[in-house]
């Protein structure tokens, strides 16, 4: 993300009154509808830019669709929006109109948005809009998630956009899953399931084996977690078996949490070599659940 020289955010926004905005929607929707794209000139970009914050919904999808139109020209305005305007609504506005056009420059941008915007829909449509970039997104999701100041509702969107880029650039989420941050890996593995769905990777597949021999207890936990989504016993159930005796109690469970997801009936007996050995109750109570929802399904 580096390599996009920052856009200049001075300046101050313009306004507009309701009838204003009104008679230039008319004109905007006019132009779109015969097929002309609206002037891309400063003055006006920053007009519309205006009309994001106009009280009726409608009318901010106007401004919204017709900046879209206007395209990579409209970005530095709406990046000064976001980064500097005190009205909410034009921050949140200016976020989703990014989503439109999808260009690599408003990345700082929209990270800074994502880490320091108060507002949580600013913060989930900056994600939105990185996500939209596709792989160049991916080192400023990554940088939140190993940020130790970063939220659990920033770590949470972090992740969501990492697995939304991930299925439009499958080596960049291969790449995180072997991360020497545990952060990544975890994030990263959680994000592996569409791509082991949708394209039958082997080597997203490779990763998930990999992860529950992870040295670190959340990227093992993860990895049991997503085998249990993956609708594969064939292939999950022999990898969880084993992890039933992982030292960490939070292995354990996701494991049989996902046994008991999979109908893996065939497991069992491994569930209740498992439930007599077991010393922590809270792990016994996942374990007898699982028992008892594998009885019920076999």
């Amino acid at each position: 993300m580096s390599e996009h020289q920052p856009l200049s955010v001075d300046g101050q926004p313009q306004q507009l009154n309701q009838d204003e905005a009104t008679q230039l929607a008319e004109e905007l929707k006019q132009q779109i509808r015969n097929g002309v794209i609206p002037a891309g000139d400063s003055d006006s970009i920053e007009r519309m830019v205006a009309g994001l914050g106009d009280p009726r919904g409608l009318m901010r999808l106007t401004f919204a669709e017709s900046l879209g139109v206007v395209g990579k020209a409209a970005v530095p305005s709406l990046c000064r929006a976001l980064s500097e305007h005190d009205s909410v609504t034009v921050r949140r506005a200016a976020a989703k109109t990014l989503t439109l056009i999808e260009d690599p420059r408003a990345l700082p941008v929209l990270l800074k948005a994502l880490l320091n915007d108060p507002d949580p829909v600013v913060q989930g449509s900056a994600v939105g809009a990185m996500a939209a970039v596709g792989a160049e997104a991916i080192d400023g999701l990554l940088e939140v998630l190993i940020n130790p100041n970063s939220t659990a509702m920033q770590l949470g969107l972090a992740s969501w956009g990492l697995a939304f880029v991930g299925a439009r650039a499958p080596e960049a989420l291969r790449n995180a899953a072997t991360s020497d941050h545990a952060e990544i890996r975890c994030a990263a593995i959680a994000a592996l399931g569409d791509q082991i769905q949708s394209l039958d990777d082997s080597e997203a597949r490779g990763l998930v084996e990999q992860g529950l021999k992870d040295s670190d207890r959340d990227v093992r936990a993860e990895a049991a977690t997503l085998l249990g989504k993956l609708h594969n016993p064939a292939w999950a159930a022999p990898l969880l078996e084993p992890m039933l005796n992982d030292p960490e109690g939070q292995v354990r469970k996701n494991a049989a949490l996902s046994l008991m997801k999979l109908q893996a009936t065939a497991s069992r007996p491994a569930l209740d070599v498992r439930l007599s050995q077991e010393d922590q109750t809270d792990v016994q109570a996942v374990l007898k659940l699982a028992i008892n929802q594998l009885d019920q399904a076999g």
